[in-house]
């Protein structure tokens, strides 16, 4: 990987991280139009996936700072249990449990299998038609504050898919959401909250890995990865403040067709053979 395909997919990171159409999957398909046509990897997508959460933790910081002090306040009776940003703590903890199991029991399937360009492209036609009706018909009455423990764990399940490259992060959470009856602020807000301690984990886990295993590492080059995560870091702050905006007067139908129509292109692509699975 040289320098200018390190700065397009972290372009690509940062354009696609918080919206509902799978960073993964996008970093998975442009690899394999550049001039080295190969996957950049699971562990250069999880690296750069750092920058994206870093653009998190800043947009929210308020809210972070808030949520992280109520709850250790409530850890030692400074704070009622049942203080809100206390409960938010403990949901973002408990919702990302799922994630946290399965990607250490299915790692291998997650580096190699799940990667297939056919598994990419079911997976963005599937979870745009599930994200197109939890839109739909999802009632989007209810605010953060109403979240309970039963839809903290669904969350997290839903999270939990985006495993798979075609899924999304956000576009899994924000489902789920819009079907437990959240407004669409509400769950696009909680999906990214939630993020945060599963993109560092897996992050900084991949990144160790990668430093401690020279052979592997080079595959895709720190320098390299480092640059892809700050281009990640920049854009990736600025889509979240129009995301949010967007959503709070559109639907989620533009993303929708989006997704589908990709995964249908892809499906050609692979059966004419122009690109590899």
């Amino acid at each position: 990987m040289n320098w200018l395909e390190a700065i397009i997919l972290g372009l690509v990171q940062g354009l696609t991280e918080f919206l509902p159409i799978s960073s993964s999957a996008h970093l998975r398909i442009v690899g394999e139009f550049l001039p080295g046509a190969a996957d950049p990897g699971a562990a250069f997508t999880a690296i750069t996936q750092i920058g994206t959460e870093l653009a998190v933790l800043i947009f929210f910081w308020k809210d972070i700072v808030r949520i992280i002090s109520r709850w250790f306040g409530s850890l030692f009776g400074k704070v009622e249990r049942n203080d809100p940003d206390a409960r938010m703590g403990w949901l973002i903890i408990i919702g990302s449990l799922p994630i946290a199991v399965a990607g250490l029991l299915f790692e291998d399937y997650i580096d190699t299998s799940f990667r297939s360009l056919w598994i990419v492209a079911t997976m963005l036609i599937v979870f745009g038609l599930l994200l197109a009706v939890a839109d739909a018909l999802g009632r989007q009455t209810k605010p953060l504050e109403k979240l309970t423990l039963k839809d903290g764990i669904l969350f997290g399940l839903a999270q939990m898919m985006a495993l798979i490259p075609g899924v999304s992060r956000s576009g899994g959470t924000i489902t789920m959401g819009l079907a437990l009856g959240f407004t669409r602020e509400a769950a696009a807000r909680y999906a990214f909250l939630l993020a945060v301690p599963a993109v560092f984990a897996s992050g900084f886990y991949k990144l160790f890995q990668a430093l401690g295993e020279p052979g592997a590492s080079a595959a895709y080059g720190m320098g390299e990865t480092l640059v892809a995560t700050l281009v990640a870091f920049a854009v990736g702050y600025v889509v979240i403040g129009w995301l949010m905006k967007f959503i709070s007067t559109h639907s989620f139908r533009p993303f929708v067709w989006y997704r589908i129509g990709l995964g249908l292109l892809l499906y050609i692509l692979l059966g004419f053979g122009v690109i590899n699975a």
